[in-house]
């Protein structure tokens, strides 16, 4: 063994290569060797994971490792069905050994000449079977004549499966899979089986993370490593990765062409318009601070987009649109990432994750959104829902350059296509007297053919049928289009043994236009191939309309467009107007200190706000000229408290208070002072003898379903009471009850010597509206003292009991 380590360094000096190339080479070895402990340590985590799943969950582990029932209420657990798979493995993997050998190898040896010695020398697919960790059935917003399933699949396998090529022994060892996997049951029947078909995909990539064996360790070396595991998912996306589906149908002559290929269900175009306060990721000499270089990467499924990068700006403006095909709703997702753009490696800046359902359902939102996994940043988004329908006069060609319509191509098959390009001449078939005999007998083989597809600039490329006239390809492709008057399909045919053309086609988009469905299902001719050479393809050309918002609807997410409280048109003194709702005719002016004190909810059963004598606490002012979503600013003029006037104007109708209580967007948070909370001095070590308030806190809080998180806004604080003669340094902490981990708090930055600190600051809570209506809201403020000093910490606190609050709609108040 020391002779074999050695052998390199002495070759190395033999060769008089630099010492420098054996550095290197154990630079190389050492990430290799941290890569594979890295798989392995990941394996055995995840099979004690899945040897004792209970007690891994009351360790708590990282999110990422628990089972999907945890986090999300309407995932079921289906333990009899991974009992069902425990007692059937052993039988799958006997089936699994057979395949194989008897199907596997013989394709695999058929493949090149090189591959025929390949032999597969131990199949042993282990003891550990696939867990499915929950499922999610969907009964709204799907077809009445189907079932679909959500399968969180979780596949940690001790599989073992060598082969041998040419005396090289490659293999792998151990096998990790999370991904998931829809399950379609349709067209359901009144007879049996009951199910016409099957369709099976996965909703984005799975993370597959393999373990390999023998001379495929190389496979781990950096670089190699990046490199082969893409290619790997890849592969997979290009086969199980929607659009790709796999459907087997379950009843004889039953049609499945459009259950493979279903018209997409809409199409998202997605306006990158800005963003703010992005964190500061470059620096130099790892201590001065400097601006990053943003850009950012959109992707739905398997479409990804890249925009431009602003230089030097932690505030970018884009204003980009991209369009992405939305084939499943609800299931796929717009995921945002940000990046700073560095000459080496790139660093994260923040993400975000919006639900396409609910924007379907909204049709419009253009809002900003907090990222998330970042400390701070916003993105400013425009994102319209376009449906496709069937209508010729939506197709007028757009001003702005934007996308009309959508071209769905169904590429089914080729038929008699020539052998090579030498078969016909000028269009006519004849063969070709090639002189060498060699090189004739290699052109008289089946061509490996694929299709190139072009619409506009943009091309897409099938997947290659080997060794056949009569290929069949069996795909979908989607093209957007901007004038269908104008525009053409481009269609050629290549042999990817000789990379030369088989035949061509061009279709005029405006001969759909002559059909009243806009759809063409028949052969078309090939151009420059055999006088009998066709092409089968079904096109179908849908139209891009933006649907107008449904007032009536309450929105799902945040949404610029939602109908909030009327804005405030006059002031005199402390005296304001209010327009009402339809309903009421009129309504009487009144003070806004007595509106706030009338609208005030109880938040807390151990305090009560004293309404009969106002003159004795203070009541916070309100001003309703933030409540405009349009503006997106928080109104200046927070003047102090106010005492209540005796002669106190008529109180509002009730429809009115309401209408003052309608949630803002998220863009919106910090604008919307209303009622109050005070702080309590109840659980406080404070002999003073009274319960009287410590100040107050400006709060604003609601649940962001296309986030499904719970959003709490600090906006600020003022009137707290000084614990020291020095003056206080306040920040505000926050608890979700009964969480009280040091890693689950929330904290506000420290402001310097004030009693009336203003933060207006973010905070977001990852968890379920179900869950979060079981939880309460502990929000303390404290007073930032040095380690040794006796001075009170805690100025004041309040609990909300979020069980009792509208989140959808949210709250903001004192």
């Amino acid at each position: 063994r020391a002779l074999l380590w050695l052998g390199p360094v002495y070759l190395a000096g033999y060769l008089g290569l630099s010492g420098s190339w054996v550095l290197l080479a154990l630079a190389l070895w050492l990430c290799w060797g941290l890569i594979r402990r890295g798989k392995r340590d990941r394996l055995a985590a995840a099979f004690a994971l899945l040897e004792d799943e209970r007690e891994a969950v009351c360790r708590g582990l990282a999110a990422r490792h628990l089972p999907a029932w945890v986090h999300f209420p309407d995932v079921e657990r289906v333990e009899w069905l991974n009992k069902v798979l425990i007692q059937a493995w052993p039988y799958f993997g006997t089936i699994m050994e057979k395949t194989f050998k008897e199907v596997l190898e013989p394709k695999i040896r058929a493949k090149s000449v090189h591959l025929k010695t390949c032999t597969f020398t131990k199949i042993h697919f282990g003891e550990k079977c696939p867990r499915i960790n929950g499922i999610k059935a969907y009964t709204k917003e799907i077809d009445r004549r189907q079932v679909t399933l959500d399968l969180q699949i979780c596949y940690i396998g001790d599989c073992e499966i060598h082969m041998d090529i040419s005396k090289f022994n490659l293999g792998v060892k151990g096998v990790q899979l999370y991904g998931t996997l829809r399950v379609i049951l349709e067209p359901l029947l009144t007879d049996a089986p009951f199910v016409g078909a099957v369709t099976l995909f996965f909703m984005q990539k799975p993370h597959l993370e393999i373990n390999w064996a023998g001379m495929s360790n190389l496979l781990d070396v950096p670089g190699i490593n990046v490199m082969s595991d893409s290619l790997i998912q890849d592969f997979i996306a290009a086969r199980l990765v929607l659009p790709n589906r796999i459907t087997v149908p379950l009843k004889k002559n039953m049609n499945i062409a459009h259950l493979r290929f279903p018209v997409p269900q809409g199409v998202i175009r997605v306006h990158l318009l800005e963003a703010e306060n992005l964190v500061q990721k470059d620096n130099f000499l790892g201590a001065i601070r400097g601006k990053s270089d943003p850009y950012a990467l959109l992707r739905v499924g398997t479409v990804q987009y890249r925009s431009k990068t602003v230089s030097r700006d932690l505030n970018p403006i884009w204003n980009e649109t991209f369009e992405f095909v939305v084939h499943e709703v609800p299931g796929q997702d717009l995921e945002v990432d940000l990046y700073d753009e560095d000459p080496d490696k790139d660093d994260f800046m923040g993400s975000l994750l919006i639900g396409l359902v609910d924007v379907m359902n909204d049709r419009t939102v253009d809002e900003w959104f907090p990222l998330s996994k970042t400390t701070s940043g916003h993105l400013h988004l425009k994102l319209e829902w376009l449906s496709l329908v069937n209508d010729q006069e939506k197709l007028h060609e757009d001003k702005k350059g934007l996308s009309t319509a959508i071209l769905i191509v169904y590429l089914d098959s080729a038929f008699n296509l020539p052998k090579n390009h030498f078969e016909y001449s000028n269009g006519e078939c004849g063969a070709k007297k090639m002189k060498n005999n060699k090189y004739l007998k290699k052109m008289e083989r089946e061509p490996s053919s694929f299709v190139l597809l072009t619409v506009g600039n943009k091309t897409q490329k099938s997947k290659t049928c080997n060794f056949s006239k009569d290929p069949t390809w069996g795909q979908a492709f989607t093209f957007f289009v901007h004038s269908a008057h104008s525009q053409s399909l481009h269609i050629e045919i290549k042999d990817k043994e000789r990379d030369s053309a088989l035949g061509t086609s061009v279709v005029c988009l405006s001969h759909l236009l002559k059909d009243p469905n806009m759809t063409l299902d028949q052969r078309f001719q090939l151009d420059h191939s055999s006088s009998d050479s066709f092409i089968k393809m079904k096109l179908v050309l849908r139209a891009l309309k933006v649907e107008e918002p449904d007032p009536q609807r309450v929105k799902a997410g945040v949404n610029a467009s939602k109908p909030g409280p009327v804005r405030a048109t006059e002031k005199a003194g402390t005296q304001q107007k209010f327009s009402s709702p339809p309903q009421v005719s009129k309504v009487p002016p009144m003070s806004k200190d007595s509106a706030a004190l009338e609208s005030l909810p109880k938040k807390d059963s151990g305090e009560d706000l004293d309404t009969k004598d106002s003159s004795e606490a203070p009541v916070p002012s309100e001003t309703l000229s933030g409540l405009d979503e349009a503006e997106g600013k928080q109104n200046p003029e927070h003047g102090p408290p106010s005492a209540l006037p005796s002669g106190a104007a008529a109180m509002p109708t009730l429809p009115v208070l309401q209408e003052m209580r309608v949630a803002p967007s998220v863009t919106s948070l910090g604008s919307l002072p209303s009622s109050c909370f005070e702080l309590s001095s109840s659980n406080l070590d404070i002999h003073n003898g009274t319960e009287m308030p410590l100040g107050e806190i400006q709060l604003t809080v609601r649940y962001a379903s296309i986030r499904q998180s719970l959003v709490v806004l600090v906006n600020g604080c003022r009137n707290l009471v000084p614990s020291s003669n020095r003056g206080v340094d306040p920040y505000v902490r926050i608890y979700l009850l009964p969480d009280r981990r040091w890693t689950s708090r929330k904290k506000t930055s420290v402001k310097k010597k004030t009693l009336n600190p203003q933060y207006d600051e973010k905070f977001e809570f990852f968890e379920s509206l179900e869950n979060v209506k079981k939880r309460t809201l502990d929000i303390a403020v404290k007073n930032h003292r040095p380690f040794i000093s006796q001075e009170r910490k805690e100025l004041g606190k309040v609990r909300i009991d979020l069980s009792q609050e509208d989140l959808i709609k949210g709250f903001a108040q004192w």
